[in-house]
């Protein structure tokens, strides 16, 4: 019942500070960017509420307690992802002044072509990152009340569309920030108390024995997955539309590169717990689920104390799920609003919201249930294997045209999003062929960027005309006089 509550006040304290958006957020940058004014502490804050998503309060844990040290590298990738975006991407894509990835694309390589395929890629990304979260929900909502599966994600859905239609990216700003902290409180708390019943209880350890101990031992391909894996993580960061789009909501290029480096602590403190929940759970023996972040509070401290924790553990995940859902639902719906209902305003902003989430809400009620890390990660490595070479060659290879961008879109996104797409509908294959679609982008990233570099070579007349004057836009600092204008997407 606790825990029922306590999910219940999360619902509610989200939306009552999602509603105080409504009274600041008036014109349509406050709803796509936060009229570019939100500070590098509140901005990271709000990156860290977003990005630590189910498969990072659930899932991380969840598959450290099945396959060991070999799943360590999720939560390192996801963090030092961003450091290759604070040193590659930040600061140019800010001062770009594009409001979305298609944006961006379109403003760099002058072509509505290429701006129409990123479009469909960000919803492709952001639909694959969304049905994770909605199911996760479902899970904890059963594994704390015993409802259908079905009403959790249905709360989830119900909730982001009310912030994000009370004052776009504002309002969830707010929200966002509030629900970092209180996620690190929720993993925090309950872990500082049951190292203390560990310790208490002799500090057992997993036998010296255990494979799980032993690196690269969970299949006989861990090579290839581990390095796919790395690949995927450090590289995809920079590729997620939900992640990007902050960035344009910083004042200046300089606030955008001290918001990467403040994400990158407040990352790096929250991914030091879930690999404890996860070795605790195997030490106790608990069953290899994305539940054992739930299970654990109550299996080593017990009683009303471990039913509370359960509770505030609970409110942490369905924060988790929230915060990523609001901001994957942002970035999606203005792409939905500029570039599929063809309107750039409010009003067309706050019809592509609910269109956003219909999709995946399906989606999590009808496709098999993966495990919610396994997922995320197939998302990551369609983003790597599209966004990522968009963008670094984008922003430091003036030599990229407008074939060269658009073949390379077409191959590294399409094999990807079919290698995610076969492990999805059809289930983990055997052997090789399970392997290479199961972490594709080991071999997807080469292609995409190999593809954009080749045909952009053999295509030298194809060279957007304008790249020299988008080139000083992206590099030059802000303080010399740069007619950098105020880019605003094309509509109709």
């Amino acid at each position: 019942m606790s825990s029922f509550v306590a999910v219940v006040l999360v619902v509610v304290a989200t939306i009552l500070i999602g509603a105080f958006g409504i009274r600041i957020s008036r014109t349509t940058s406050d709803f796509y960017v936060a009229s570019r004014t939100v500070s590098p502490l509140w901005n990271a804050s709000a990156i860290g509420g977003e990005y630590l998503s189910a498969a990072s309060f659930l899932g991380v844990a969840g598959l450290i307690l099945t396959y060991g040290t070999d799943l360590l590298w999720l939560p390192v990738g996801w963090t030092g992802g961003y450091l290759v975006l604070l040193v590659l991407v930040s600061a140019p894509l800010r001062r770009s002044g594009a409001y979305t990835l298609p944006d961006f694309a379109e403003a760099r390589l002058e072509s509505m072509a290429v701006r129409r395929v990123s479009s469909v890629l960000v919803v492709l990304i952001g639909w694959l990152y969304l049905m994770p979260q909605l199911q996760s929900a479902g899970l904890v909502l059963r594994t704390v009340t015993g409802a259908p599966a079905w009403v959790g994600a249905f709360v989830v859905a119900c909730v982001v569309v009310v912030n994000v239609l009370s004052g776009g990216m504002r309002s969830i700003t707010f929200v966002q920030a509030f629900q970092y902290w209180l996620k690190l409180t929720a993993l925090g708390v309950p872990l500082v108390l049951m190292l203390g019943a560990w310790r208490s209880d002799g500090m057992p350890a997993v036998p010296p024995d255990d494979p799980w101990l032993q690196p690269l031992h969970r299949s006989e391909y861990a090579v290839y997955e581990t390095y796919s894996l790395i690949l995927a993580t450090f590289l995809g960061t920079m590729g997620l539309p939900h992640v990007l789009v902050r960035f344009y909501t910083n004042p200046d290029g300089r606030a955008a590169r001290r918001t990467t480096l403040v994400v990158l602590a407040l990352l790096g403190m929250f991914y030091l717990m879930p690999a404890c929940y996860g070795f605790l759970g195997r030490v106790y023996g608990l069953p290899a689920t994305d539940t054992v972040v739930i299970s654990l509070p109550s299996r080593l401290i017990g009683g009303t104390l471990g039913e509370l924790l359960t509770a505030l553990v609970s409110a942490g995940a369905f924060a988790a799920f929230l915060s990523t859902s609001s901001g994957l639902t942002v970035s999606v719906a203005g792409v939905i609003a500029q570039d599929i209902l063809g309107a750039g305003g409010v009003r067309a902003f706050r019809m592509a919201t609910a269109l956003a989430l219909i999709v995946p809400f399906a989606l999590a009620l009808t496709v098999r249930s993966l495990p919610v890390a396994n997922v995320v990660g197939l998302a990551f490595a369609v983003a790597a294997s599209s966004f990522c070479p968009l963008l670094v060659l984008g922003i430091w290879w003036r030599r990229l045209t407008t074939v060269g961008a658009m073949a390379g879109l077409l191959v590294g996104g399409g094999l990807a999003a079919t290698a995610v797409l076969a492990t999805m509908v059809g289930g983990p294959h055997d052997g090789w062929i399970g392997v290479l679609l199961a972490e594709p982008a080991a071999w997807t990233v080469p292609v995409s960027f190999l593809v954009m570099i080749v045909v952009s070579l053999l295509t030298p007349s194809r060279i957007p005309p304008g790249v020299a004057r988008t080139m000083v836009r992206l590099h030059a600092p802000e303080t010399l006089d740069v007619d950098r204008g105020s880019w605003r997407p094309r509509t109709g």
